[in-house]
């Protein structure tokens, strides 16, 4: 059987137990494999490991896209509209504050799509986005 290749990510985490409120139920993320100082999370078929590290996250700063200010590193997922939109409620009834509120960039451009960001309890950044149409993901 052939598979696509799936990313593996390790990130770090300050509180386990904070990690899996956020990615497992905020998210919505599959828990797979655990320890008492890491979890495999079911990111869309990539896995994602969330890594106990003493102390705070630290960016390494912001790039200019669109007008905003876009934090780097980050990571996230291409979603469909649908799900996209579903994503950015939850978010919003868990109280998570966004670092780019849910909008459109590059309306009527190639690339056109929703994005949001925001961040994990441990500061990690996140960018989960949708685009119009998936052709453009890599549209110049």
């Amino acid at each position: 059987m052939t598979t696509r290749p799936a990313v593996h990510l390790a990130i770090p985490v300050d509180d386990l137990a904070a990690a899996r409120a956020f990615y497992g139920t905020v998210l919505g993320l599959p828990e797979g494999r655990s320890s008492d100082h890491w979890i495999d999370w079911n990111l869309h078929g990539h896995q994602l490991v969330t890594h106990v590290v003493p102390g705070p996250v630290r960016p390494a700063g912001d790039s200019e896209v669109d007008g905003h200010d876009v934090p780097i590193p980050h990571f996230g997922l291409l979603l469909g509209a649908d799900e996209f939109h579903d994503l950015a409620e939850r978010l919003r009834a868990a109280g998570t504050e966004f670092l780019i509120e849910p909008y459109l960039r590059f309306p009527g451009r190639p690339g056109e799509q929703w994005t949001m960001f925001f961040r994990d309890p441990a500061g990690n950044a996140l960018e989960f986005k949708s685009f119009q149409d998936e052709s453009q993901v890599f549209a110049r």
